[in-house]
């Protein structure tokens, strides 16, 4: 059964530039896009360069679609769905997130 758990306070998210926090035993890269009002959840573990560093990946967005690029490789992917840019068949999981009374909430 999913639930609702308190990751942080909405003041520790950095604009435009991810974040990471461990829920449940998972690192989970958080991002706020304020000029959106936006927040996004995606796992921090880079499939291509097998390291959890998603989070401080570059973010921006292709064609109007949000993405972090890997410090890696510089693969990008999607901040709303985790899907490879460059590769479809390569995915991390995306998560739902919300602000709740300036918490951060991440359903797992």
């Amino acid at each position: 059964m999913s639930q609702w758990v308190d990751v942080c306070s909405k003041d520790d998210l950095q604009p435009d530039s991810g974040i990471c926090a461990l829920v449940d035993g998972k690192q989970i890269a958080i991002f706020y896009i304020p000029k959106q009002q936006a927040v996004f959840a995606i796992d921090n573990y880079d499939p291509f360069g097998k390291a959890n560093v998603l989070s401080r990946g570059l973010v921006g967005d292709i064609h109007g679609e949000p993405m972090v690029a890997s410090p890696l490789h510089k693969q990008h992917f999607s901040l709303k769905t985790g899907v490879c840019l460059d590769d479809e068949n390569v995915k991390v999981n995306a998560y739902e997130v919300r602000i709740d009374n300036d918490r951060v909430e991440i359903k797992v």
